[in-house]
């Protein structure tokens, strides 16, 4: 790519200010808003703080961004834009900070994908209790709002991998005076809109979608009161209970409001709106983005940015419900997509971006292909509280359609300048092969199908499987690894007829819940058999909000309160990581002797000989 491009295709001001003299190249005399980012800005919809920074200013605000600020000297990056008029808003990055920064084996990672050429270091672990605590040092007097995946997922009390700990819901940890979890654009506008007219900020409390802490809450009939914090200590068992009552609650599209007790304190956690209207997200999305770093990145790589410069996201939501996953508890479980002229609209502004050479590398979302896809009767969808709608079974109520997808794919492709359009993005191979009873939805998913694989895969298709074993796929909330068996049969079929030579990729977690170290050996006797040397392959990492952490931290399945067994020392870990890569010598070894103890024997000649 021409990494100067962009400075001479845009003026400076086409991006949000990030520092004084670009503030004052607006004429502006003051701010409204200052959003402190961990991330590098990166002025493109994928990115949190430009959305949310978009937004405001969609609303006539004034609005700056200040990426990674340095923490550890004399806080001049918290001091040089002034106080804004309104609040300070934090933002501490499109990855959770302790994912960015350690691998599953809590090892320091020696890059980081979201700062200019990768370099490590530029954010602090827990950049929004960080952040948050030197801004009310500097400014005591003045608002501090929190978002973005951190602290969403940390609104009630949590398990912490890295402290190997239960902690209280972060605002007990942070000195912030509101949270705005999911999605923010909605809460954010009614917040800004509420203070404009003159609503003082600590009587803000009924908003949507936030969350606060006071000594002072009181219980409404409808409130559903959580096991305290301090009772979750003493009681594993307890804190289970509370997560299924959550994820529950956060699946519903009429929640109750949810409170918590942490010492002398109550947290709040206000209902989410309901689902966004098409015609907001395509409003958010239309949003004049430069789509492009920031000009104070030239001559540097930002990877995350490399990776969907030249993509486009077409909805938002997944109702797949994985253990693992935390999707659906920070985006929703409802899919909510945007308009074919939207998002057509952004694959021409591709066309036109400087180093463009004709190819869309994803067209796709948090799964491929669940484009509009919604219940047939949205009354039975409204307080449905299932986790997932794929598992154990596609719901009946779901429209498995592919037929709009289908014709995004065509729409887009006829665009002048667009040579081929790839999709990136997960298969839902399940929704796939559903057999809905519906023989136009049968149809277009067999048709989708075809249409992938021959038209839009760069080599390399994408699917999660994640395991073989039964068990371990229940845990998981995971389809029956026959289904993937089915799709890599259907698979390789076309890549015969149509004389293609493309590779299915599978992605497998080892260590998971549930996951013994035989059920890691049959998961190498059977790719074996499928003729796979695995290579997307990782340990599973707790992170906060998922079933899966709730399992490994508590040992109990929320939902049925059953003792669930999990790999926890480093050692476990290994053992299990190693079946991945049995077609390496130097493991050779150690899977013996694990087999022998197992008493499994009969697996080693299946396995390495």
């Amino acid at each position: 790519m021409e990494r100067n491009a962009f400075v001479n295709t845009y003026r400076l001001d086409a991006w949000l200010p990030t520092t004084k003299k670009e503030v004052e190249l607006r004429g502006w005399d003051g701010l409204d808003v200052i959003l402190f980012s961990g991330d590098a800005y990166v002025d493109h919809p994928s990115f949190g703080a430009a959305v949310i920074g978009r937004v405001l200013e969609a609303r006539g605000l004034r609005v700056a961004i200040v990426p990674q600020p340095d923490w550890r000297g004399d806080y001049r990056d918290f001091t040089k834009l002034g106080v804004p008029r309104m609040f300070f808003a934090i933002s501490p990055g499109a990855m959770d900070s302790m994912v960015n920064h350690y691998t599953a084996n809590k090892r320091l990672r020696s890059d980081d994908a979201y700062t200019p050429d990768s370099r490590p270091g530029m954010r602090p672990d827990y950049p929004s209790i960080v952040y948050s605590k030197i801004l009310k040092k500097l400014y005591p007097d003045v608002p501090v709002v929190l978002g973005g995946i951190e602290a969403s997922l940390r609104r009630l009390a949590h398990y912490d991998y890295w402290q190997d700990k239960l902690l209280p819901g972060i605002l007990a940890d942070s000195p912030a005076d509101l949270l705005v979890y999911g999605m923010g654009e909605k809460p954010v506008t009614e917040l800004v809109r509420l203070l404009d007219k003159g609503a003082p900020f600590q009587n803000l409390r009924n908003i949507p979608q936030t969350v606060y802490i006071s000594e002072n809450v009181t219980e409404e009939p409808d409130d559903i009161v959580l096991f305290s914090y301090e009772e979750c200590l003493k009681d594993k068992l307890k804190q289970a209970k509370n997560f299924k009552i959550i994820e529950e609650e956060s699946n519903k599209c009429r929640s109750s409001r949810i409170l918590q007790r942490t010492g002398n304190r109550i947290i709040a956690v206000n209902p989410p709106y309901a689902p966004v209207t098409v015609k907001e997200l395509d409003a958010w999305y239309d949003l004049p983005y430069t789509r492009l770093p920031h000009p104070k990145y030239r001559n540097k790589v930002i990877p995350a940015f490399e990776m969907i410069r030249f993509s486009v996201n077409i909805h938002r939501g997944c109702f797949g419900g994985c253990a693992f996953c935390t999707i659906s508890a920070h985006q929703g479980k409802q899919i909510v997509s945007r308009s074919s002229e939207s998002i057509l609209k952004e694959v021409e502004k591709i066309t036109q971006m400087p180093g463009f050479k004709g190819y869309i590398s994803d067209l796709g979302g948090p799964s491929a292909n669940m484009y509009r896809m919604n219940g047939r009767d949205e009354r039975l969808c409204r307080d449905c509280k299932k986790p997932s709608c794929l598992y154990p079974y596609v719901c009946k109520n779901m429209v498995t359609d592919h037929t709009p997808l289908l014709e995004l794919y065509r729409k887009s492709a006829e665009i002048p300048g667009i040579k081929k359009i790839f999709v990136g993005s997960g298969i839902r191979y399940d929704l796939l092969l559903h057999k809905s009873g519906s023989e136009t939805f049968d149809n277009a998913s067999r048709q989708y199908i075809e249409t992938l694989i021959t038209n839009h895969v760069s080599g390399r298709l994408k699917v999660a499987p994640e395991h073989t074993e039964k068990n371990v796929l229940q845990v998981m909330r995971k389809p029956p690894i026959e289904l993937f068996e089915k799709f890599k049969t259907l698979f390789d079929k076309i890549n015969a007829e149509r004389d293609l030579n493309e590779q299915l990729i599978p992605y497998f977690i080892s260590s998971h819940p549930g996951c013994t170290e035989t059920d890691m050996a049959e998961l190498a006797v059977k790719t074996k058999k499928m003729n796979f040397h695995l290579e997307q392959v990782q340990d599973f990492t707790p992170t906060p909000m998922t079933l899966a952490t709730e399992i490994y931290y508590t040992g109990f399945h929320p939902y049925t309160l059953e003792k669930i067994p999990c790999a926890r020392t480093t050692a476990e870990k290994l053992a299990q990581r190693r079946f991945f890569f049995w077609y390496l010598a130097e493991h050779h070894a150690e899977i013996i002797r694990s087999l022998r103890q197992m008493k499994r024997n009969d697996l080693a000649g299946r396995l390495l000989f």
